[in-house]
C-alpha cells in the first residue's frame, strides 16, 4: 500500500506526540539518578528538542522506505 505524504506526517506526529509524553516522563524519572535536577519546564524544553529531531528522522525514513517500495513495484511491473 503506497501511502501520502500527508498521512506520513500524520502517522510520524502521533508517534512523537506519544513519544514526547513517555520522554518527558522518562527523563523525570531517570535524570536524578544521575545527579541531574530539571525542572517540568527544563524537561519540556529538552523533550521537545529530541521531538523535533524524532518527527524529521521518522518522517524522511518513512518517505525513503516508500520509494524503495515504489520502486520495487515498478520493476515488478516492468517483467
Amino acid at each position: 500500500m503506497i501511502q501520502s505524504r500527508f498521512m506520513s506526517l500524520v502517522e510520524s506526529l502521533a508517534n512523537i506526540c506519544i513519544g514526547f509524553g513517555l520522554a518527558v516522563l522518562t527523563q523525570r524519572a531517570v535524570l536524578p539518578w544521575f545527579g541531574i535536577a530539571m525542572s517540568l519546564g527544563e524537561n519540556a524544553m529538552l523533550g521537545s528538542i529530541f521531538t523535533v529531531v524524532s518527527l524529521l528522522r521518522s518522517y524522511f525514513l518513512r518517505r525513503v522506505f516508500e520509494a524503495i517500495a515504489r520502486q520495487g513495484n515498478a520493476r515488478a511491473n516492468e517483467r
